[in-house]
């Protein structure tokens, strides 16, 4: 059985050979570049001290390239936009050192520069003229958002404000989607999940506008959400507008790329705290749901494609209404947050919907566990989620810096070891 097979069989609920593996195929399934270059060394794929690309340089994702597809036995791959986060394209890449020693290579509109305290600013499209969008601590490992909210007049607030980064799609991304997707489809029996943006309604670590050079309109993290409740008319006029030009996107995006795509990336906004959900039901229901059934709709009528959710933590009292919304897909599958315990998840509704992750504890067990312990939860994971298909492995979000290594390969190991349906 090949990935593409593997995949298709897990998501309808079907016992495939073996649960299927994801690693970076989304934003929210990846690795850290220091562990993916330690991942390659431990794994001997490269000489000492060969750098490993950042493909997404908001979280330092690193790249999964097809020999570690190979050595992990990963059977999905992700296809996405050519511009990051910070509005530059990957390419033109060139030599990079994190703050522990890690050599990388990153795109060349990454241009930053240390601040007084020795942190590193990044700015919009590569761009010094304008003030910096992203700031990585010193001897951090990531960029946060810097807020740069301009004054709110309410009396001036316009929807188009918060709708610069959508528009129509280009005939240069198209052809770039089309290409890539036939080449995917061509040269690889991976399952392609895609996320081609724009459908993901509120998500805060979109919120800022880090690619833009001048963000206006509702910006700050904390306004955003304040806006929710009292300014809950104009987010809906955005989420609107933002819906409408998503679904003309989508229909000439799936003229481009067509069923080579299994699974689409629709949004990555979090509903989640450790505890409980962020809104209530009728919250979601009323400013969120309209806009996912729409999309959701939209695909299922017109195309297989799968449609796939990520949302942090204790989500297990809305997962009735992502279900309603028309969603396949639940990621992260956060096990640790509150009424999120696998059995009762898998017995409630695991013949509706396909859990992608929930595989390990990023949290504490595979950063601060031993390689016993990390086996141990595998395995129970594997015993709960597998049964009758509609899992997909991986961990819980991405695979964090500073995880050891040891964990890691045990992670791999014992999905390889227990993974096979001939054992469930």
């Amino acid at each position: 059985m090949d990935s593409r097979e593997r995949v298709a069989l897990a998501l309808d609920h079907q016992k495939p050979d073996r649960v299927p593996l994801d690693l970076g195929a989304s934003p929210t399934t990846g690795m850290h570049v220091s562990t993916v270059y330690a991942l390659r060394q431990a794994l001997e794929l490269d000489p000492p001290d060969t750098p490993v690309k950042v493909v997404e340089p908001y979280q330092m994702l690193g790249e999964i390239t097809p020999d570690l597809w190979k050595a992990l036995g990963v059977d999905v791959v992700g296809l996405s936009s050519r511009t990051t986060m910070f509005g530059f394209e990957n390419r033109d890449w060139k030599p990079w050192v994190l703050f522990d020693g890690t050599p990388v290579l990153v795109p060349g509109g990454f241009n930053t520069e240390p601040d007084a305290k020795g942190a590193i600013l990044m700015y919009p499209q590569g761009d010094h003229t304008v003030p910096p969008s992203g700031h990585m601590p010193r001897g951090g490992f990531y960029f946060d958002s810097i807020i740069r909210q301009p004054p709110i007049d309410d009396e001036k607030l316009n929807p188009e404000d918060n709708l610069e980064e959508f528009g129509p799609i280009s005939k240069e991304e198209l052809e770039y989607f089309r290409r890539e997707a036939d080449r995917l489809y061509t040269e690889t029996d991976k399952a392609i999940l895609a996320n081609f943006g724009g459908t993901s309604f509120g998500d805060i670590a979109l919120v800022p506008g880090q690619g833009l050079k001048h963000p206006r309109g509702i910006r700050g993290v904390k306004e955003w959400y304040i806006s929710t409740l009292t300014r809950r008319s104009y987010i809906y006029k955005v989420f609107e507008r933002q819906c409408e030009i998503a679904s003309a996107n989508l229909e000439k995006i799936y003229r481009a790329v067509g069923d080579r795509v299994a699974v689409i990336f629709i949004t990555g906004t979090d509903f989640g705290m450790q505890t409980r959900p962020i809104i209530s039901n009728e919250v979601y229901r009323k400013l969120y749901r309209p806009f996912h059934e729409r999309v959701n709709r939209w695909i299922h009528e017109h195309t297989p494609w799968k449609t796939f959710i990520h949302s942090c933590g204790s989500v297990e009292p809305l997962i009735e209404d992502f279900i309603a919304a028309g969603f396949d897909i639940l990621n992260p599958v956060q096990c640790s947050a509150a009424d999120m315990e696998p059995r009762r998840l898998k017995a409630k509704y695991g013949s509706r919907l396909t859990f992608w992750g929930g595989g390990v504890d990023t949290q504490r067990t595979l950063p601060f566990g031993t390689p016993k312990q990390v086996r141990k939860e595998v395995r129970e994971r594997i015993r709960i989620f597998a049964p009758g298909g509609g899992f997909v492995f991986n961990p819980v979000h991405n695979v964090q810096p500073r995880t050891p290594i040891e964990n890691v390969l045990a992670m791999y190991n014992t999905v390889r070891e227990y993974g096979t349906y001939l054992l469930q």
